[in-house]
């Protein structure tokens, strides 16, 4: 209870970074509305997962050596505008319209194994400059330097898990036959779209 106040701080800028739109978000949109539930729900996990590995690095005393390094750091965003881009590349390389032919098969985009899913989700999140920077400013900044390291890893851990829970919500609702169909009613625009907005997401993150 000694520390309800800070964990309470925590948990509301916590909130509003997992909920505001940005890579992570347009992954889990990408794999729900393509691949579906199931594909959806282990992207979910690896962005999760990636968490622990910002608050493992901050605990560790490594978030001082990034804030330090401009270089290691540019070289990170650098890293995750590169990964950015080569899957909204993929998304428009994909995003063509489907033949008569093509129609009466089975649908073009193949299903992705659950490690696949696991890591796309997992190395978006982890190559996330922005969730580098938020991590760094909430262990040097919000969290008190005299607050044990036990009580710092639940923090991490909670984080971690609200946000598994937060995008698996997503992938649920947005899983959905009745969402799934209105998205691909579009089609390859569909896959254009999320494209363009992971390129744009990309160049974003380098600037």
């Amino acid at each position: 209870m000694a520390y309800l106040d800070e964990f309470l701080l925590i948990a509301l800028a916590h909130f509003f970074a997992v909920a505001s739109p940005g890579p992570d978000f347009a992954i889990v949109l990408k794999q729900s509305i393509q691949q579906g539930r199931r594909n959806a729900l282990w992207t979910s996990f690896g962005v999760g997962l990636a968490i622990l590995l910002h608050v493992t690095y901050c605990l560790l005393g490594v978030a001082v050596l990034l804030a330090q390094s401009p270089t290691i750091f540019m070289a990170l965003k650098y890293l995750a505008g590169a990964y950015l881009a080569y899957i909204g590349v993929q998304a428009l390389r994909s995003a063509k319209p489907a033949t008569a032919e093509q129609d009466n098969l089975v649908p073009s985009a193949s299903t992705e194994s659950d490690w696949v899913a696991f890591r796309r989700g997992f190395l978006t999140n982890a190559l996330n400059p922005k969730a580098t920077l938020f991590f760094m400013s909430l262990f040097t900044l919000v969290i008190s330097q005299s607050t044990p390291l036990i009580v710092q890893a639940g923090y991490g851990l909670y984080m971690a898990l609200a946000t598994w829970v937060w995008f698996s919500f997503l992938s649920l609702v947005l899983s959905k036959q009745s969402v799934r169909d209105f998205f691909q009613k579009s089609g390859h625009w569909f896959d254009r779209g999320i494209g363009v907005i992971l390129i744009a997401l990309a160049i974003r993150i380098v600037v």
